[in-house]
């Protein structure tokens, strides 16, 4: 297309993206090795063809490798895009290609087509006007990891089922979301971390798949319009602003799962969006022929997320989302892969992760980081800084390992439920050191994990290979739903267990979305392109199990009802194992039995303060046991209470906290598979 001529000024390099100011915007976009660079400009979402283009001239619009102009008369809402002439040479990693329209990376929104399988429509960048929005004295709620319980879940899957009570047009939108507060606030969670809300390409495939989760983004600054309740993106802006208003007005927060460490470029034979056709050999970690990508990330790419542009870019996303977005937190999808160098070697002390853990804007945001990556770097309990909390896999694990009645695991579970003091004592860092967790989006539900021993992803068309074949799961004796009595009973309390186990060790918990009332996804442990009712919240459960979700809200409301200021809650992790608090047993006081065969611990925790003791009695063996219980030498109480039985059907399962009833005798029998608390 011959270029239309208009009046375009200089303009400046900074900041970059696009900058509304007085009579126009400032457009700046960095590429080192263009050649030519053409602002696109469209009038319509559905538009093929812009309807201006304006090229930058390398003389008067370049300063350094940023290339700017200043366009008189646009306004917020304008639809644009780049298209970037440069070298064609994959052995020199260029892979410029000027018949791309490309998304501008530090563009705040975007506009994507309609019909979800049309590849012709390119997706577009909008501008936006960050200062028209009142935020209402919003503030953030600053809680510690101490009173953070964390629930893991989707925007969309939330409210999309049909029998959620929401609107069908706010269904699956950040509105809807809104709607559900409520029963969040209700449930006693804290924080909400979200699946990945940064632009994603959702389009369908021919076999009617989509990518669900959103793992694969395409911008790391626009929010995601497909979670939008209107078309308009820059409604869209407000509606997720007014989604974290709502949340911190009952004090959760917002946490981001962030994804930095690839795009949704894919590999070779992957869509040209925006960083490859704008920068190839500078937004990506290549191999040494520079015709291959690098793949830590297991998506066909790896973003090369320690070179000084990129990490500018990576801040910059990061300001954006505390400043302007108001989020509390983010949680690093792989983030060992950002402790690799330009040629995919770990550094000792990783530029962009130190950017992050200096950087006074991010002061007191939350920062977890999913410490390995998929080509087998794994640093959980070594993650650099004082900041980063640490997902905890070893913890998923040998929770689950144990409690499904595997052999020589005793010590490494006892090891997880007082914080892991092996990966973490080390750093003399706070107990929530450790983001303790059962279940995530990745693998099977909390009820799929009791209910299948094998994966069953047959509808994700890969012929059942995706997914991890180790789920360390039992199903309790059949396969999937069942209509026995005691195999569902047994499910039911082991998921009670789990949640005990869970929310009661030391470290910081998290909580799968559904996993409360029981949400399945049918033995589906990669539900990542399965955006219907197999990956939705089914509201019908809630009242299905009412009974569990009461069992985890009163779990909650003890956790969050400590008195966090006491000592106890505030020594660091070695302190709180220097101090001898727990003193453990077996069946017979005193006795721990930490043999291979052992399928059971008891132990009793003492308050420093010395007014409160309570006692833990865990039996994950196949048979009932009967465990001694040592005296009681608290004050003036004698007798321990019963606060926690999972083995006992609702309301007895778990009591109110402060009306437990007495345990009169000098032995409990723990029910096989079963956890029991008696407090005094």
């Amino acid at each position: 297309m011959k270029a239309k001529r208009v009046e375009t000024q200089p303009g400046q390099p900074f900041p970059i993206g696009p900058t509304l100011m007085a009579g126009g915007v400032n457009f700046c976009l960095f590429s080192k090795n263009a050649e030519q660079v053409d602002l696109v400009l469209f009038d319509h979402a559905e538009d093929v063809k812009p309807s201006q283009v304006i090229t930058l001239d390398p003389i008067q619009n370049k300063t350094y490798h940023y290339w700017h102009g200043f366009v008189p008369h646009v306004q917020a809402g304008q639809l644009y895009a780049y298209r970037i002439s440069g070298p064609h040479d994959v052995m020199k990693g260029h892979r410029f290609d000027p018949q791309c329209f490309l998304l501008d990376p530090y563009g705040k929104a975007t506009v994507t087509p309609t019909n979800k399988k049309d590849t012709s429509i390119p997706m577009k960048s909008v501008v936006c006007d960050l200062h028209q929005y009142d935020w209402e004295n919003d503030q953030h709620p600053k809680r510690p990891f101490a009173q953070t319980v964390i629930y893991e879940m989707h925007v969309a899957g939330f409210t999309k089922n049909p029998n959620s009570g929401i609107p069908a047009a706010k269904r699956g939108t950040y509105s809807g979301l809104i709607e559900k507060i409520p029963y969040l606030t209700e449930l006693g969670i804290t924080a909400v971390e979200l699946l990945p809300v940064f632009q994603f390409d959702n389009r369908v495939t021919q076999e009617g798949r989509s990518n669900y989760w959103g793992y694969s983004p395409i911008s790391f600054f626009a929010i995601h319009q497909g979670y939008g309740s209107t078309n308009n993106p820059l409604k869209t802006l407000d509606e997720f602003r007014d989604l974290v208003k709502a949340f911190h007005r009952v004090g959760i927060e917002v946490i981001l799962d962030v994804v930095f460490n690839h795009t949704g470029e894919g590999g070779e034979g992957g869509p040209t969006y925006s960083f490859r056709g704008i920068d190839n050999s500078i937004y990506y970690t290549l191999e040494s022929d520079k015709t291959h990508y690098a793949n830590y990330s297991g998506c066909g790419n790896t973003l090369n997320a320690n070179h000084p542009i990129v990490r500018r870019m990576i801040i910059d996303s990061l300001h954006f989302w505390v400043k302007e977005m108001h989020v509390d937190g983010f949680r690093f999808d792989l983030a060992s892969i950002l402790s690799r160098d330009e040629h995919g070697r770990p550094i000792e002390n990783p530029p962009i992760l130190w950017d992050i853990e200096s950087d006074p804007v991010l002061a007191g945001t939350k920062l977890i980081a999913e410490a390995w990556d998929a080509a087998g770097l794994y640093q959980v309990g070594n993650f650099i800084g004082d900041s980063w909390k640490e997902w905890n896999g070893k913890f998923r694990d040998d929770v689950r390992s144990f409690m499904k009645g595997d052999s020589g695991v005793v010590k490494r579970f006892v090891t997880r439920l007082v914080g892991s003091p092996d990966l973490f004592a080390h750093q003399e860092r706070e107990p929530e050191q450790s983001i303790n967790f059962v279940t995530c989006h990745d693998g099977f539900t909390l009820n799929d994990l009791v209910s299948y021993n094998e994966k069953h992803n047959e509808a994700n068309g890969e012929e059942n290979r995706d997914g991890g074949n180790d789920n360390l799961s039992w199903n309790g004796g059949e396969e999937g739903p069942t209509s026995n009595p005691d195999i569902e009973a047994w499910r039911n309390r082991q998921i009670k267990n789990f949640f005990t186990i869970n929310l009661l060790s030391v470290g910081a918990p998290m909580i799968l979305m559904g996993d409360e009332v029981r949400r399945t996804q049918q033995g589906n442990n990669n539900a990542y392109c399965q955006d219907n009712v197999l990956s939705w919240f089914d509201w019908s459960l809630v009242k299905k199990h009412a009974d569990l979700f009461r069992f985890v809200k009163l779990l909650l409301d003890y956790r969050l009802a400590r008195d966090l200021s006491k000592a106890e809650y505030a020594m660091s992790l070695r302190e709180l194992m220097d101090q001898r608090l727990i003193t453990w047993h077996g069946v017979k006081v005193n006795e721990p039995d930490w043999a291979d065969h052992s399928h059971s611990i008891a132990f009793t925790v003492q308050a420093l303060s010395g007014t409160l003791a309570m006692h833990f009695m865990i039996n994950a063996y196949s048979e009932p046991l009967t465990f001694e219980l040592p005296k009681v030498s608290i004050g003036p109480v004698t007798l321990w209470k019963r606060w926690i039985d999972t083995n006992r059907p609702t309301p007895e399962d778990i009591t109110e906290w402060g009306k437990a009833p007495a345990v009169t005798e000098s032995t409990y029998t723990v029910n096989a598979f079963s956890v029991v608390i008696l407090v005094n």
